[in-house]
């Protein structure tokens, strides 16, 4: 075996906001650390890319609690995010509009603000729209780190074991409002059978708190937690795709595929745990643990057009918008079926033309549907699979043109994704969105720790804690509690 090239305190695997989260808290503690990075530009999911000279955002479209005071603003300050970043403050009378067999209803900011906008559309529903803010503020009161507090009791496991489907449907005296309420459940890939009743109602209390878009793309977050890193002393090694992970005289040994070899007493994987763990040798962990999760089952994957506009063409869009052929908006639609539903993202422009410069039309899509090619490599997939795209953009260009008609005239150049590109994009297995699958029914087995029984092994990224930024955000804090102490962490970040 190759003597390692460098050693250091701590390897991270993976540059996504988890890894430069927890690279960016390591640092600024004096820890020698190392992030590896299969790719050429580091950032995961916030990594942006041009056609036509325009920016696309891959993964991170919009985010909440970015107010002073408000939850993510209080991380993402400790990180000096906060007065770093270009963003935009979404429309604050409906950040996200949801549209429901030919009528849109508007999310709106604040708390009270969010009844009062969707009141005349459910005149009869005052009382459920009330109780349902109540729900969401007492469920996250019972998360201590979604408000920066040390966790002190289990009260969070209650909302863990609750289904979401089940508390939307009891809520409504109407089902539309229960159907607009999870219509943009596209943001967690709810499910009707699993989904956990606590994931939305941290996600949405985010966003009624505060939403936002950045301008110019979301790589200026990867950015800026970069340039603090290598501030701070810390290396970033970019196409060094880790392959093989060994344990060896309680340090771990860490091979890529240029054929290096780097060392330390601790290492954070950011990549998807069932893939990590096939990089392992199989005696280190337990079979039962490898079993469990390895057999996990990952959330759904999507369909993605992304579309450069021609010039004044297209109305800038301050809001996402969230269309459903019918009210079940938990159908995530198939082969005989596709689609049932979409999200259109029109990103922040540096101009203030009024007129959007490009467009993302997404809409959820089952691996099952791409499962036919799941052997091929990008570029060389066949013209059946070219043929699928095609047909697959034309249907849901069809189905957003049906509220924004002309749409197609306004189209410059078009691109689509499957779920196949994803799965090649982000490594996660069948390409789905926010990787493991949370199961109310089984909480305990569907949660994944950041610490292992391995002493120094650890996780972090969208598959502890939760996904989104926020979520990731906190899943970074626990990741790096479990090295230098979680109560010592909140104090500095409390008081930044």
């Amino acid at each position: 075996m190759k003597s390692p090239d460098r050693k250091y305190d701590v390897i991270i695997a993976g540059s996504g906001l988890g890894g430069l989260l927890c690279g960016t808290i390591l640092t600024k503690e004096g820890i020698d650390v190392c992030i590896l990075e299969k790719s050429s530009q580091a950032g995961g999911c916030l990594q942006t890319f041009l056609r036509h000279g325009v920016v696309f955002d891959t993964g991170v479209h919009y985010f909440g609690g970015m107010d002073p005071g408000q939850t993510l603003y209080r991380y993402w300050n400790y990180f000096g995010l906060t007065r770093s970043l270009a963003l935009e403050r979404m429309n604050p009378d409906g950040f996200d509009i949801i549209g429901i067999n030919g009528r849109d209803y508007p999310m709106a900011m604040g708390f009270d603000h969010f009844i009062e906008q969707l009141l005349p559309c459910f005149p009869s529903e005052k009382g459920n729209l009330e109780k349902y803010i109540r729900c969401l503020k007492e469920i996250t009161a019972a998360f201590p780190l979604y408000n920066l507090e040390i966790p002190k009791d289990l009260k969070e496991e209650n909302f863990r074991s609750q289904s979401a489907f089940d508390f939307f449907s009891a809520l409504s005296g109407s089902g539309r409002l229960a159907s607009v309420l999870a219509g943009n459940n596209l943001l967690y890939a709810g499910n009707r059978e699993h989904t956990p009743l606590h994931i939305p109602a941290l996600i949405n209390h985010s966003f009624i708190s505060s939403a936002w878009r950045t301008i110019g793309g979301s790589a200026q977050i990867a950015e800026r937690l970069m340039e603090g890193i290598l501030s701070y002393g810390g290396k970033i090694h970019l196409e060094e795709e880790v392959t093989e992970i060994r344990l060896k005289e309680n340090e771990f040994e860490v091979m890529t595929k240029p054929g290096r070899c780097f060392s330390s007493k601790k290492f954070i994987s950011g990549i998807h745990p069932a893939k990590t763990l096939k990089m392992m040798e199989s005696a280190i962990f337990r079979k039962s643990f490898f079993k469990r999760i390895t057999n996990l089952k990952n959330t759904v994957s999507s369909f993605a057009i992304y579309i450069v506009l021609k010039d004044r063409s297209f109305p800038y869009l301050n809001h996402n918008y969230y269309y459903h052929k019918t009210e079940d908006v938990w159908n995530y639609g198939s082969d005989d079926g596709w689609p049932s539903g979409y999200m259109m993202h029109t990103p922040a422009p540096a101009s203030e033309d009024g007129f959007a410069n490009n467009m993302i039309i997404l809409a959820s899509m089952p691996f099952e549907m791409v499962k036919k090619w799941e052997h091929t490599q990008k570029g060389n997939r066949g013209p059946e699979y070219l043929e699928f795209k095609d047909q697959c953009t034309a249907a849901l260009l069809d189905f957003a043109e049906q509220r924004f008609p002309g749409l197609r005239s306004a189209i410059l150049y078009r691109e689509a994704s499957t779920p196949l590109t994803w799965r090649d994009y982000t490594g996660i297995p069948e390409g789905s969105m926010y990787g493991i699958e949370r199961d109310y029914q089984d909480p305990l087995m569907t949660t994944l720790l950041p610490a292992t029984k391995i002493p120094g092994f650890y996780f972090t990224g969208q598959n502890i804690n939760l996904h989104g930024v926020l979520g990731v955000t906190i899943g970074a804090i626990l990741t790096c509690g479990e090295i230098l102490g979680l109560e010592y962490l909140l104090n500095k970040i409390r008081n930044t």
